[in-house]
């Protein structure tokens, strides 16, 4: 059904499946080419051996920083339901009890905040929490290793690379008109 303005009505439930499916088909898809960024990175001394089956901290960073994204683009009160409905729809995929996912998210929400103080920048902080989730401080030159910061270089290749697995809602929105 089209709307006055051209745009398809859509339940947020909907919009949530739609956006969880895409999602975790990219993570799917994905993660073998950030893990290789990270096991090829000419910045380590050491090469990192992130398994590509070691998808799990990577999975909730990428959640947890599209999330963060929701507020931005919902009104007060959809945006909690849209969220909501998103995390079920995890919880669902990977049989885990809706509260306990929604624990880790918050925990690795608090994490990319934390690791990206002051900056706000969602993809920077996603880069920055990888870095800390895989332990890969371990693997850098000693100047950095020290700082406990990850080379800038690093870190700028592994940001561009998450900028890919975020949601694009401004594109969705003008396609699609949620309704409760």
């Amino acid at each position: 059904m089209l709307t006055l303005f051209g745009k398809k009505k859509l339940t947020e439930e909907k919009a949530a499946n739609i956006f969880v499916n895409a999602t975790q088909r990219l993570i799917d898809e994905g993660f073998e080419s950030v893990a290789a960024i990270i096991n090829d990175s000419s910045e380590f001394v050491q090469r990192p051996k992130v398994n590509s089956e070691d998808v799990g901290p990577f999975a909730l960073i990428v959640i947890a920083g599209n999330l963060q994204n929701v507020p931005a683009h919902f009104d007060a009160g959809q945006d909690k339901r849209v969220a909501q409905h998103i995390l079920d729809k995890f919880a669902d995929i990977y049989e885990i009890d809706n509260m306990r996912l929604a624990e880790m998210v918050s925990e690795t929400r608090k994490l990319m905040m934390r690791k990206n103080h002051p900056s706000k920048n969602v993809p920077t902080a996603m880069a920055k929490a990888l870095f800390c989730k895989y332990g890969l401080n371990s693997h850098q030159e000693a100047y950095f290793k020290t700082l406990q910061a990850p080379n800038p270089i690093f870190i700028q290749r592994l940001r561009e690379a998450m900028e890919t697995f975020l949601w694009d809602w401004d594109s969705f929105l003008q396609r699609y008109k949620l309704t409760a």
